[in-house]
């Protein structure tokens, strides 16, 4: 079908062109025989003669044909002429659609303008050879932009670059509006990735203190949920619970019946002193459960920050304060393993001795975050 339509279109054009070369000979007979024959010869091929055919002459009102050519409408391009043109960006280099763009040069009224289209590009054409233009923008909310003078050589084209519009004020900033609720959720989400060494939770910490958010009611148990229910926390408990079942403490019988004993005991011992002392006295006390870290100083600054933690908290208000809900927490959990611990290994003394121990391990802990494992936190350091 291809080579069908392209031999009718070389016929087509062949018949037209016969027809246009009948139709001036046509004309020329119709004038002086001189000039039928001097046209013939000077048309050098077909289509040079064609784009010289000129229509059939008219009759003037005196009757008489005018052979002369008439004027062409369209303009032909001065091939001296130049333009400058370019494309309209801020200072991030997003593109600056629809501003008017003006050009002057020293002529008095010769001024032009023109509005970026879609695509923020502009363009000046017809423009004189050897004349300083000069390009500017003027929007509101923009410092002005203006072009060096751009002298142009006959027949130049220059696409201006750095077009770039800056905010008025001379710096461009944006104010993001959050409430404190979704700071805390993300603060959170952050610290939940925190794993000493790349596995141990280590999400109870604060490394960036300065613009921690106080915990809603919501987040504080979520994460005293998150550890409770982490991989490696009952881990540990199942760990522990071999080491207690080998040094036959507390008093449960041995076996797999003192064992799953002793793995309750320790689960619920931590579960209860994290839900109470991490999530339930802090939401009724609000204060916040979590250790914050200090990181600069002197080292006895540090130190001294360090260990009193379990004693000093932080309050949802920002005010330090004393730290009821870990005390509470860890007295209140001692308290509550009278209920399933041998009756040998009850009583008051077992419970503040057990409270004892838990204040000591806390102010370990406490030094532990403030001077060795932040380094171990590889996560921290990647994220604050």
């Amino acid at each position: 079908m291809r080579l069908v339509s392209n031999c009718f279109t070389a016929i087509l054009a062949t018949g037209l062109v016969l027809s246009a070369i009948s139709a001036r000979l046509s004309a020329q007979e119709s004038g002086s025989g001189s000039q039928s024959s001097a046209v013939l010869p000077e048309a050098p091929n077909p289509q040079f003669a064609l784009a010289e055919v000129q229509p059939p002459a008219q009759q003037a009102s005196d009757g008489h044909s005018e052979d002369s050519p008439q004027p062409s409408h369209d303009a032909t391009p001065n091939p001296d002429e130049g333009s400058i043109s370019g494309t309209v960006t801020d200072v991030n280099g997003d593109l600056v659609p629809g501003v008017t763009v003006a050009l002057d040069d020293p002529a008095p009224g010769d001024h032009r303008t023109v509005v970026a289209n879609d695509n923020a590009a502009f363009e000046f054409d017809a423009l004189k050879a050897g004349t300083p233009y000069q390009v500017s923008i003027n929007v509101t909310g923009f410092v002005r932009w203006t072009s060096p003078p751009v002298v142009l050589a006959p027949g130049q084209h220059v696409f201006l670059t750095n077009v770039q519009l800056k905010i008025e004020g001379g710096q461009a900033s944006v104010i993001v509006y959050a409430s404190t609720t979704q700071i805390a959720v993300e603060q959170v989400r952050v610290e939940e990735q925190q794993r000493v060494l790349g596995f141990i939770p280590n999400f109870y910490v604060v490394y960036d203190s300065k613009n921690a958010v106080p915990l809603t009611t919501k987040l504080k148990f979520k994460l005293a949920m998150r550890v409770s229910i982490d991989p490696i926390t009952i881990a540990s408990v199942t760990s522990m619970a071999g080491i207690k079942q080998a040094a036959n403490t507390p008093d449960y019988v041995q076996g797999a019946k003192g064992y799953g004993q002793r793995v309750g005991a320790i689960g619920a011992d931590g579960f209860t002193d994290i839900l109470i002392g991490g999530a339930i006295l802090p939401s009724l006390l609000h204060q916040d459960p979590r250790y914050f870290y200090q990181g600069t100083g002197t080292t006895k600054s540090r130190l001294r920050h360090a260990l009193f933690n379990p004693f000093i908290c932080r309050g949802d208000n920002g005010r330090r304060q004393p730290n009821y809900s870990s005390l509470g927490g860890d007295l209140a959990s001692s308290a509550i393993s009278n209920a399933y611990y041998p009756e040998s290994n009850r009583g008051v003394g077992l419970v503040f001795g057990s409270f004892a121990i838990g204040t000591a391990e806390r102010m370990a802990s406490g030094f532990a975050q403030e001077f060795i494992l932040r380094n171990l936190t590889h996560s921290a350091k990647d994220k604050h």
